[in-house]
């Protein structure tokens, strides 16, 4: 079926990753430097975990701790929620709307190979509006 637009069409490659072991600091220095507000961590050779600038604000900020004293394990977001490159924009929108997330690691047999973000979605078609307004417009608050 023609008109299918792929994850890989709409992805941003390399991707901007840190370590478990660096610190926040560090990490924050990078997000800065690349104007990017996510960094993917890396164990050895495996994504294990993304740093966003809201875990930054809720883990480190707002608590007040030494971003130079923390390391980017302590407060990333784990488990990963990944998707292959040849999937549609659509099956990614739908992944970020069920998982309330606006970034999305693009792995290829195990390799971290791109990432997609709600805005590379947006720009991926009008027809994908509706889905990601509708994730845009949720609370990011916990179920009961």
């Amino acid at each position: 079926m023609s008109g299918i637009i792929l994850v890989r069409d709409v992805m941003s490659s390399p991707v901007r990753t840190t370590k478990v072991g660096d610190s926040v600091k560090d990490a924050v220095r990078k997000m800065n430097k690349f104007r990017i507000g996510c960094l993917v961590v890396m164990q050895g050779a495996r994504s294990v975990g993304i740093l966003t600038e809201r875990d930054i604000m809720r883990k480190v900020v707002e608590p007040c701790i030494d971003p130079s004293l923390i390391n980017v394990s302590d407060v990333m977001s784990t488990p990963i929620t990944t998707i292959d490159p040849v999937a549609s924009v659509e099956d990614a929108a739908m992944i970020m709307s069920r998982e309330r997330i606006k970034k999305l690691p693009v792995v290829e047999d195990g390799r971290l190979v791109g990432i997609v973000t709600s805005t590379d979605l947006v720009r991926s078609g009008p027809e994908l509006v509706s889905a990601l307004t509708d994730l845009l417009s949720k609370k990011y608050v916990s179920s009961p």
